[in-house]
């Protein structure tokens, strides 16, 4: 069938439902309801003034863009709003996510998927049974023949669909050729290559007046990224920038409150507790990133101490000059987990191989393997990696003893920042993520 022709060339976990995303960060109940609230009305109204066609959110990491697209995505599926979806990660899930190859066909399969765009559907199957080999050509070409072609002459009604939401744009990565290794400075501008392919073909369907779709994207504002919508797209883009106009400030704290009532409850803590004090002092060290508080709450409602001892912790790391990086806190609070672990130096070595190597422990499809068979293969001793990941468990999930299929995963991809620039993790920085996974294999 023509449809599975279409879904062997998809990157499944990509979709914002995806059984690959259950853990995916989604907004606190009663959190980012101003920007969420604005990015619905505009899906539904559009501008009143100077009409848009692309909206762009974007802010530093650790914001809470993934969360709110997550939750922007959930509301407009809610809504009949949601046409389709691409969730970007490099440092997580399934390593299809990362690369553009994938992007077209998994936007054009939830097409086909959609009830209410059967017609749609038909013709996006009937071109890749014309043109089998479509997923080999441009991301331009592809999008024109199985999303904008196939689109031309739909009907809008109260039933259809009216956005895309494409999250983490600049996670997309540049395969590598077949055994050819880049440098950091050539695979960063093959990443922006991409990345910036991948917006000439939404800007150049976003124009067409014959596309019925408006098109949400998020990502962090790297250069090549913020040049293309300051340069080139200005007049098609409308700029979300997450910054203090929506009051992260106010939605952190309701998430501190939110959080320290569980953890008065599970412990028998009496109120108030911790003071407004405390509360006030993790939203001013957070800076707006969203991630500090979280992984500061995290990290306290664990089971390595007692949670007035690990807050204690928290409120008393050492603030390095802002000035110089603006990320000094979070690093901070990494470096202090990653310090309680036995051995540190081991376990940024086992996140450095999970995480920052290129499909070291994936399978043929680029899965992730099974926090089991991680396990087995780099344990030096039977039982090391609970040893080695005990006291992390604010940074990395890891699946149950019974589970043998699911992998190891990370909370946010700003550890994996963190462990790769040898000036903010400094003792912590291993210079070759490969180096364990290597010595594993040779011994084996």
């Amino acid at each position: 069938m023509v449809v599975t022709e279409l879904q062997q060339h998809i990157a499944a976990g990509a979709m914002y439902d995806s059984a690959e995303r259950c853990d995916a960060p989604k907004c606190h109940p009663g959190t980012r309801v101003a920007v969420q609230d604005e990015l619905v009305d505009w899906i539904e109204h559009g501008d009143d003034e100077d009409p848009k066609r692309i909206v762009w959110v974007t802010g530093p990491a650790g914001g809470g863009k993934t969360a709110i697209m997550g939750s922007a995505a959930q509301t407009c599926q809610r809504k009949g709003l949601l046409a389709c979806s691409f969730f970007f990660s490099s440092f997580t899930g399934s390593t299809n996510r990362r690369y553009k190859k994938c992007l077209v066909a998994t936007l054009a399969y939830q097409l086909v998927q959609h009830n209410a765009l059967w017609d749609v559907g038909e013709h996006i199957l009937s071109c890749i049974e014309r043109d089998p080999a479509i997923f080999e050509k441009q991301v331009e070409v592809q999008f024109y023949q199985l999303v904008l072609q196939p689109l031309k002459g739909l009907q809008m009604d109260t039933g259809t669909p009216k956005v895309i939401l494409i999250d983490g744009l600049d996670e997309c990565q540049a395969e590598e050729p077949g055994g050819v290794s880049r440098s950091p400075q050539e695979a960063a501008r093959a990443n922006e290559t991409d990345q910036t392919e991948i917006l000439h073909a939404l800007l150049k369907a976003a124009n067409d007046p014959s596309f019925p779709f408006r098109i949400i994207i998020a990502s962090r504002p790297e250069p090549a990224i913020q040049s293309f919508f300051t340069d080139i797209a200005h007049h098609t883009t409308k700029t979300i920038f997450l910054g203090d106009k929506y009051n992260p400030d106010a939605d952190m704290h309701l998430f501190l409150e939110a959080k320290f009532e569980v953890i008065r409850r599970r412990c028998r803590l009496s109120a108030p507790w911790p003071s407004d004090d405390v509360k006030r002092a993790l939203v001013k060290n957070a800076s707006g990133q969203f991630i500090y508080v979280a992984t500061a709450i995290r990290f306290i409602e664990g089971s390595s101490g007692p949670p007035q001892e690990l807050l204690d912790q928290v409120m008393a790391l050492d603030l390095q000059d802002f000035s110089t990086n603006p990320f000094a806190l979070l690093d901070a609070l990494y470096t202090h987990i990653l310090n309680s672990s036995p051995r540190p130096l081991l376990a940024v070595c086992w996140i450095s191989t999970l995480f920052r190597s290129t499909g070291a422990l994936s399978d043929a499809s680029g899965k992730p393997l099974p926090a089991r068979f991680t396990q087995l293969f780099l344990e030096s001793s039977p039982g090391e990696s609970y040893f080695v990941f005990r006291g992390l468990s604010s940074l990395i999930s890891t699946p149950p003893a019974d589970d043998h299929i699911s992998p190891y995963s990370l909370f946010h991809k700003s550890l994996t920042d963190f462990l790769g620039d040898r000036s903010r993790c400094q003792h912590l920085y291993v210079d070759d993520p490969n180096e364990l996974y290597t010595t594993r294999y040779l011994q084996i």
